[in-house]
């Protein structure tokens, strides 16, 4: 903002700044870093004014560009693969190609992943909601539970980096999940999509870890743990109130909401989890909200459609001593 008396930019100094980590970003290929700065640019302006929409319309670009990279990175993307084939094809192969960048990130950026337990809020409120959850079931199941919320929240942390927001690591609520305070409001409803799967796209990449260690020890409480790991994020995915899969919904146009809907009713069909009939209901009555956008994002419904059936298919898995349904 101006200065009232002198009429000189406040901030100056630390938007020229900003401005100079940002194009050596750019010079180093850092996409990520360098639209956070641009991000941090754009808290210190006024809106409405020249460099605000300068700054604005660079973060746009540089969002969409980040979006597109992901998808063609190493070679041709699952976007051509999804042109090339089915929409069902194509939502299974790029849930695939997504499960590979996030299992990549964890053995080369493994730091990440570590990066709550680095923060005392973190730490200190994990350790209060294990011990909530071990005085009702049992301290193995706790310790699961816990570490299974963590990855979910790490993945709405992975995706808030990878699109240069400023974000706090997660804060446990006993008995009630886990939050990531946001500092910045996603520009579009793409983004805000890409943040809101980003947790239960980590969320079931650890589900299926847990299932692998589960039939490589034979100890059913691991087994547990990982049917309860995919029925939360299968929970998270129905389009309501503040949950993930109504953020993915804000994203789609009317006819992706039908594709959608479609989609549950086909897992359903398939596996009968009764979780899917919430789902549909609640994407039956998006479709005579007035909030759909003009033109939806197709990647947002890839995603959406690849997270039920993947999500559907690991509740159906029978295993001993599961939940009661």
């Amino acid at each position: 903002m101006n200065c009232g008396e002198c009429g000189h930019l406040l901030h100056g100094d630390l938007l020229r700044d900003l401005h100079a980590e940002a194009v050596e970003a750019s010079n180093r290929g850092e996409a990520s870093e360098e639209l956070r700065l641009w991000r941090a640019s754009l808290d210190l302006l006024p809106p409405g004014t020249q460099q605000h929409s300068a700054i604005k319309a660079r973060v746009d670009a540089l969002s969409e560009a980040i979006d597109k990279g992901e998808a063609a990175e190493g070679g041709e993307g699952p976007g051509n693969w999804v042109k090339k084939g089915s929409p069902a094809a194509g939502a299974a192969l790029l849930l695939l190609w997504k499960f590979k960048t996030v299992a990549l990130l964890a053995l080369t950026k493994g730091k990440l992943l570590l990066f709550g337990l680095t923060k005392l809020s973190t730490l200190s409120s994990m350790l209060v909601s294990f011990g909530a959850y071990w005085a009702l079931y049992g301290w193995m199941f706790g310790l699961g539970l816990v570490l299974s919320i963590y990855v979910h929240e790490m993945g709405h942390v992975w995706a808030l980096r990878q699109l240069g927001f400023a974000a706090s690591a997660p804060m446990f609520i006993p008995l009630m999940g886990a939050v990531v305070r946001l500092y910045q409001r996603p520009s579009s409803p793409r983004e805000d999509a890409r943040i809101g799967l980003g947790g239960p796209i980590w969320g079931t990449v650890g589900a299926a870890a847990t299932f692998a260690l589960y039939y490589a020890s034979g100890k059913a409480v691991i087994g547990t743990v990982a049917h309860f790991a995919a029925w939360i994020n299968l929970l998270n995915l129905i389009p309501v109130w503040q949950l993930d899969g109504s953020r993915a919904f804000a994203a789609l146009a009317r006819p992706q909401r039908v594709m959608a809907l479609v989609a549950i009713g086909v897992c359903f069909a398939a596996g009968r989890e009764g979780l899917l009939v919430a789902l549909a209901a609640a994407a039956g009555f998006r479709l005579f909200t007035k909030d759909c956008p003009p033109q939806g994002d197709a990647k947002t419904l890839y995603h959406y459609c690849g997270l039920v059936a993947a999500l559907a298919a690991m509740t159906a898995i029978p295993f001993p001593d599961a939940p009661p349904r």
